[in-house]
């Protein structure tokens, strides 16, 4: 039913002010009687109200993307904060948002909170952009009547979060696209130029060097086979993708050879600890019993084999272990971060250690990815030197072995 409210239409009304003013305007809503009401609690007589009808080009709804959610936390605490009501804080948020979908989600939240339910509650309604961990937080926050504290909390939590994932994005997207793009490109002079090349060396009565000849062997086979490939392309992302949703183990391994891989490995296994620390000093500080915290922070640590761990972690945290030995014993925590984490348990400022740990960790990972970054171009340059300006001279070394001959 939440899910179904964020449908919401614009409706086109008019109608009568307090003063008895004509005035008209637009405004959204799930239904043509809650408009009519909406506009009676603003002190509007209406006498039309119509659905506004739907522009055929150029009207295009925006998807909410975690940063919108990240944006909307860190305003939230900014005005409760500033000492401004909860259903005022959503009205001026809700109505100043430049996306039209994160407008109406905003403004169904406000609906339910004005209808009785708690903030956690009416959050929770829309799990899609309001995980786990963002409802039981401020859940935590309200029964602890420091629900503004809370939101702090949440708005640092999932600026960080973003901004370690935005990096993560960066060191991965360069090279993809770079390969990509020369695949593209070899495809393309295998198919269009390369034939024109050998329609020349057709008239030279003589035998081709075995580099162009092996070109010209691809070329023929791109031509014939142009379809196949595509089929074969298309069909391996559509089983990649499918193998991912449907089956767990395939996402075990996955996640398992991603920690293990040449240099982007370093960087994942930092982003996961960087993130299991910060979920759990977020969740700590809020009053959230360790044990409780950990379920919530398996789901949050954005890789299975670090999930796993952290479950295995909870359960032996539940038997008495301290945490710092369940860590050691899953052997994916390195010393550092378990001695800093000892000392936080020892000195009862636990969620301080874990904060300084996520500080630490995401700066590493900003590090990495700007050495990556410059480690790549050289390396993606030479890979396409080789493979565009191997083409070019395997389709010359006819001509230049003929200009050789004469």
């Amino acid at each position: 039913m939440a899910e179904k409210a964020l449908n919401q239409q614009i409706y086109i009304w008019e109608g009568t002010d307090k003063k008895g003013s004509r005035t008209k305007g637009e405004t959204k809503g799930v239904s043509l009687t809650m408009v009519k009401a909406e506009l009676r609690r603003q002190g509007i007589n209406p006498s039309k109200v119509k659905k506004k009808p739907k522009a055929l080009f150029g009207s295009k709804t925006k998807k909410i993307i975690p940063k919108d959610i990240a944006v909307f936390s860190r305003q939230m605490a900014t005005m409760m904060s500033s000492g401004v009501p909860l259903v005022q804080s959503f009205e001026i948020i809700g109505r100043g948002h430049d996306n039209p979908s994160m407008q109406t989600l905003i403004m169904t939240i406000k609906s339910d909170v004005e209808g009785g339910s708690s903030l956690s509650e009416a959050l929770a309604k829309h799990p899609r952009y309001f995980d786990e961990l963002y409802c039981n937080l401020v859940r935590a926050g309200e029964q602890a009547g420091i629900l503004e504290t809370l939101l702090h909390k949440i708005a640092i939590y999932k600026e960080k979060v973003e901004a370690i994932k935005g990096k993560i994005k960066k060191a991965l997207f360069y090279p993809t696209a770079v390969i990509v793009a020369a695949f593209i490109v070899t495809t393309i002079l295998l198919y269009f130029v390369v034939p024109q090349f050998q329609a020349l060396f057709q008239g030279f009565g003589a035998d081709l060097p075995a580099l162009t000849q092996m070109v010209i062997d691809m070329s023929k086979f791109t031509q014939t086979y142009w379809w196949a490939m595509l089929l074969t392309i298309g069909g391996a992302i559509f089983a990649f993708i499918e193998s991912k949703k449907r089956f767990p183990k395939f996402n075990h391994f996955l996640d398992r050879l991603a920690l293990q891989f040449p240099i982007f490995g370093a960087i994942i296994n930092k982003a996961a600890i960087a993130r299991y620390a910060r979920t759990l000093a977020t969740m700590f500080a809020a009053g959230v019993p360790l044990v409780e915290a950990m379920t919530t922070v398996a789901g949050a640590a954005g890789n299975i084999v670090y999930s796993n761990a952290i479950l295995r972690m909870r359960d032996d945290v539940a038997t008495g272990i301290t945490l710092q030995m369940a860590m050691r014993q899953t052997g994916l925590f390195p010393n550092m971060v378990v001695q800093m984490v000892a000392i936080g348990e020892e000195a009862g400022s636990l969620d301080a250690m874990l904060s300084k740990v996520a500080d630490f960790y995401e700066e590493e990972v900003d590090n990495a990815v700007d050495g990556l970054s410059s480690l790549m171009e050289p390396m993606i340059m030479g890979v396409l030197g080789v493979l565009i300006g191997g083409l070019v001279i395997a389709m010359y070394l006819p001509i230049f072995k003929m200009g050789q001959v004469v």
